[in-house]
């Protein structure tokens, strides 16, 4: 069923791309945008991963360049099932984590330097619990694509809307659609992209909140790091997220300082909601403070895989 939806929604955004071709160029205008979306979704489905990364100037890093981090990400693949991703690192002040990827064996698993800051280690395990719960589920490749056609929309409408601006709008020159058409395109289409990316989003992030505790083993590490990184994203801006909004729903949490309730129009669940579904299954676990294997994770260290793992120095990298 989820691939179903899946499907359907990525069919509904090449539609929506479809449409704005045929407002720009009629017949010509379709048939142009049809095969633009084609080669968008190629180029998605085998390079989404790295053009992703690419527009938040992600920096790979490594076991010798951020030991803690690595381990971390290696331990919690293990107890996934999971092929080791590569591990990025963003230099941004907000706290944030995203996932990308065509498959498992071709993922990536991204954290900001705000979130390395702010939570400590079993909060940072819950969250990229839940990013590698994404490439389990397969979610990468679908919010990536989602991603790259949502803005390819916004920027076809933004041109229109320039070319209304600078005396366009005859019913010729938009394939008979005229100036109200043309400003029901310009208008329409942005918010029907950003709607079915929001119905990816908000249907899978329950899914991989409670996969991703079963994989670290702790519902409430996700549900204490979802508390502070919520409230820290609403007073800290993420610039390259504002520039790129079609791409925000592949955050953990909304990197536009959206406000919560779940609704239409939120790009994310509201957090208050994630957090009761985490705490409903930490009871369902009987998780009362102990991790995996009967062992407490005190403050400052996270028990994965069986290992228990201090702060060295510069453990980020």
């Amino acid at each position: 069923m989820n691939y179903a939806k899946t499907a359907l929604l990525l069919a509904a955004l090449t539609a929506i791309f479809v449409a704005l071709g045929a407002a720009i160029g009629g017949q010509a205008g379709l048939i142009i945008a049809f095969f633009i979306a084609l080669v968008m979704n190629v180029v998605s489905l085998w390079k989404s991963d790295s053009i992703v990364l690419r527009m938040f100037n992600a920096q790979e890093v490594s076991e010798a360049t951020a030991p803690e981090l690595y381990r971390i990400v290696r331990d919690l693949a293990q107890n996934a099932g999971l092929p080791m991703p590569r591990v990025y690192i963003m230099n941004n002040p907000q706290p944030n984590a995203f996932a990308t990827g065509r498959s498992p064996s071709h993922a990536a698993v991204c954290a900001s330097t705000g979130l390395l800051e702010a939570l400590d280690r079993d909060e940072i395990a819950g969250v990229l619990a839940h990013e590698l719960a994404h490439i389990k589920n397969r979610d990468t490749l679908t919010m990536a694509v989602a991603a790259t056609i949502g803005g390819a929309v916004s920027m076809v409408a933004q041109w229109m809307q320039f070319g209304m601006l600078f005396g366009g709008g005859r019913s010729g020159d938009r394939g008979g659609l005229g100036v109200f058409g043309t400003l029901a395109a310009i208008i329409l289409a942005p918010m029907a992209a950003g709607m079915v990316q929001m119905a990816i989003s908000r249907s899978r992030e329950y899914q991989a909140d409670r996969l991703g505790a079963m994989i670290c083993g702790k519902p409430l590490w996700l549900a204490s790091a979802l508390r502070k990184i919520d409230v820290a994203a609403r007073r800290i801006p993420n610039e390259e997220a504002e520039a790129i909004p079609a791409a925000a729903h592949m955050f953990i949490i909304n990197p536009l300082n959206g406000h919560g309730v779940d609704n239409l129009f939120s790009t994310h669940p509201n957090v208050e909601n994630r957090i009761a579904a985490l705490e409903a299954l930490a009871r369902e676990m009987g998780a009362t403070g102990t991790g995996p294997s009967g062992h407490s994770g005190g403050s400052g260290q996270v028990w994965i895989g069986g290992q228990n793992y201090t702060k060295p120095p510069n453990p980020w990298g």
